[in-house]
């Protein structure tokens, strides 16, 4: 063996022995994930190291990324009027949550800070179609601007409907701002967005190329998986659809249309992506928050909780993880994809066998191969603690809900897996009200009749094949 072929050796493994402190050192609290990074590592080592440099490194605890959002809030503070601010980050509202759920709110206050709002009204939607119909005929009415973030905006019939419209009423002189996820929408030509900008649209992609090592990480890793939409600051809309026709036509999502004072909070959430993508922001933000009409106001509390990795704490895992472990009758959770944080399964489990009835529902099909395989490699540990799944047949379910004792209810862009609840930009909806809780319990209800019920007896006598592909993919879960 000749010397450079020896140090050759000593430098990959003096590699692999420093890659793996470091990601003993991430104290994300983790140990799943850190297992499976190192088992990574170990295996393939130079395609591991470079693996874990670009999806592995944990931004919440690097100041870096807490500059550009610290600037935004400051120049918000400064710039802002005093309802405004008011209504995001004052706590008189909290007084009207029931008593036992006050300090969720305080949990999900502590990610950015916005509070509960009161006064609002909040349609479910459950149809992609009714969800387009309602969008055109909003954006169609739009005055004063127009603010829309999606982490899929595709090129199909539905998205080029609302790209025609979003142009035209640029043209008109509405103030049209317009966000993209530049990874997911890679396939996207960039004349699609110049046709945007050439008619006045203000486009901003989320994530742009850096050479600086740590942010061209995060723009590989830490996605914008957001959807968000503001008109003239007094109509929202956020959920589980992206613009496209397999959501407008095919699956079965659930959506919300929000008036009321919850739109302050999607509109800052969008002008906090906007400002920290590159957007530029006129002299004062007092035009994006106009006095709300009254007669478009309702009586459900509603906190609207933004999460991204910038952020000190996983502040959406905490909250789902609240969610369960405070239900004491009931809960219920729709997701496309189930790759829970071990304190999220610990949870689950745990209400379980405390007697709660806690069920889950997710595709029969899951719309990527991987992810057969792993929604399954939980199935076992949470039917024998007594959790009921389902698997839905007919059109992909893809909702992100979650409805607890017939008081909250949780609806938002989240999945329930680690890239969701720790290393996506998300957003969710939490709601405390008895009448729309009632309202999601039915939907859960009325889905089941297209469910197929996973029973243990059965599932323990699945292929032995079936059982070494849910064990293997279980072992990398964590990293997905």
């Amino acid at each position: 063996m000749g010397i450079a072929t020896l140090l050759g050796y000593v430098l990959l493994v003096l590699l692999i022995v420093g890659t793996i402190l470091v990601i003993l050192s991430d104290d994300d609290g983790d140990s799943g994930r850190k297992v499976a990074w190192i088992i990574v590592v170990v295996l393939i080592p130079v395609v591991g190291i470079f693996a874990y440099i670009i999806f592995g490194l944990n931004p919440r605890l690097n100041s870096r990324y807490y500059e550009y959002s610290r600037r935004f809030h400051e120049a918000f503070y400064g710039l802002s009027d005093h309802k405004s601010y008011r209504t995001l980050f004052g706590e008189e509202n909290r007084e009207k949550i029931r008593e036992g759920y006050r300090e969720l709110s305080v949990l999900l206050s502590n990610s950015n800070g916005t509070t509960v709002t009161d006064n609002n009204n909040v349609e479910i939607i459950t149809s992609g179609k009714r969800k387009f119909e309602a969008l055109v005929n909003d954006l169609e009415n739009a005055r004063d601007h127009i603010h829309m973030e999606y982490f899929y905006f595709r090129k199909d019939n539905g998205s080029r409907k609302i790209k025609e419209i979003l142009m035209r009423k640029a043209r008109e002189g509405v103030k049209v701002r317009f966000i993209h996820e530049n990874i997911a929408n890679i396939d996207i030509s960039p004349r699609y967005y110049a046709e945007m900008k050439k008619a006045g649209v203000e486009v901003v992609k989320f994530t742009r190329p850096r050479f600086n090592l740590l942010r061209f990480s995060a723009m590989l890793n830490y996605r914008d998986h957001r959807k968000i939409v503001v008109i003239d600051g007094k109509i929202g809309y956020t959920g589980g659809m992206n613009i496209g026709d397999d959501y407008f036509l095919k699956w079965r999502d659930t959506h919300m249309r929000i008036t009321g004072n919850a739109v302050y909070a999607l509109q800052y959430s969008f002008l906090y992506s906007f400002c920290t993508s590159g957007g530029k922001i006129p002299s004062t933000f007092h035009e994006f928050f106009p006095e709300l009409d009254p007669a478009q106001r309702g009586c459900e509390l509603v906190q609207i909780v933004p999460d991204q990795p910038v952020n000190r704490w996983p502040i959406l895992h905490m909250g789902a993880v609240w969610t369960v472990q405070h239900s004491s009758r009931y809960v219920y959770i729709q997701t496309p994809y189930f790759v829970p944080p071990e304190p999220l399964l610990q949870a689950l489990k745990s209400t379980a066998l405390k007697g709660a009835d806690v069920r889950i529902m997710l595709p029969k099909e899951p719309d990527l191969g991987f992810m057969y395989y792993a929604n399954k490699a939980y199935y076992k540990e949470c039917l024998e603690a007594g959790i009921r799944i389902y698997e839905k047949n007919g059109s992909f379910i893809h909702s992100k809900t979650i409805v607890s004792d017939d008081y909250l209810s949780v609806i938002g862009s989240a999945n329930m897996d680690y890239r969701s609840l720790v290393l996506n930009y998300e957003i969710n909806a939490y709601i405390f009200n008895e009448d729309t809780a009632v309202r999601n319990r039915k939907i859960f209800h009325d889905d089941l009749r297209e469910c197929d019920e996973i029973c243990l007896d059965t599932w323990l006598r699945r292929p032995w094949y079936m059982k070494l592909a849910q064990a293997v993919v279980r072992l990398f879960a964590p990293l997905l």
